[in-house]
């Protein structure tokens, strides 16, 4: 059986909604998922993932919330009422706050008759490496997000973000349902850039990811539809 195709989600890593609508306007053929990080969103407030929600998309809103059960809890229940499909926690927090947060966005979107948004759980971000992780992490990248993928999924998150190295292990031990989330992704031949542990589309797909989060190599390119366009093809046609 082939992989499922996982849906990219265009991470909108621009100072202004002016360059975010507009990469919104460009893209929308392709693909109608985008990523508001921390950089965005503090720019430009709770209006910009409005205004992206009025179009059409749909918004992953990664402000990856780390603080005590009860503020967490806050904050998530303030990002379901802006109508966000999916949003991050991170999983260092602890149990208790992850599972602060899966309730809190099931109470609210039952409260406003939505449909309850996708809670993700931050294991090692991309852009570390091994090296990095030396002390925190005796048994390797691999160890601690399987580590913190199981207390996710303890909790009651829907899945995690981790890389392309360990998609195939959480699918594998914690079940196709539980999903990954995959950063980093670089087509063959793209600029790293900061990461570490990068991946092809091709390579994400195989190993399981669910969803793929393109950042430069799509709103950085000469026509960023004929990227993202390009992208979507590799994946069709590696099935």
């Amino acid at each position: 059986m082939p992989p499922k195709i996982p849906e990219i989600i265009v991470a909108l890593d621009v100072e202004t909604a002016s360059d975010a609508m507009r990469l919104v306007d460009l893209l929308a053929e392709h693909t109608r998922f985008y990523k508001v990080g921390s950089r965005l969103f503090t720019a430009e407030g709770p209006g910009i993932v409005r205004e992206i929600t009025s179009r059409g998309g749909s918004v992953f809103i990664d402000l990856k919330f780390h603080d005590i059960p009860a503020t967490v809890a806050g904050s998530v229940k303030a990002a379901t009422g802006l109508g966000v499909r999916m949003m991050t926690v991170h999983t260092s927090g602890g149990v208790e706050m992850m599972r602060a947060a899966a309730e809190s966005a099931a109470d609210e979107a039952a409260r406003l008759g939505i449909e309850r948004p996708l809670i993700v759980g931050v294991t090692v971000l991309t852009s570390l490496s091994e090296e990095d992780l030396a002390e925190s992490a005796p048994d390797g990248i691999a160890g601690l997000v399987r580590r913190r993928a199981s207390r996710a999924k303890k909790a009651g998150l829907d899945g995690i973000v981790a890389s392309v190295h360990e998609a195939a292990m959480i699918k594998s031990e914690l079940g196709c349902d539980f999903k990954v989330v995959t950063p980093g992704i670089r087509p063959a031949g793209a600029d790293v850039g900061d990461q570490k542990r990068v991946a092809t589309p091709r390579a994400a797909m195989e190993a399981g990811s669910d969803f793929l989060v393109v950042g430069r190599p799509i709103i950085k390119a000469p026509s960023p539809a004929e990227a993202a366009r390009a992208i979507l093809e590799e994946l069709k046609g590696s099935r």
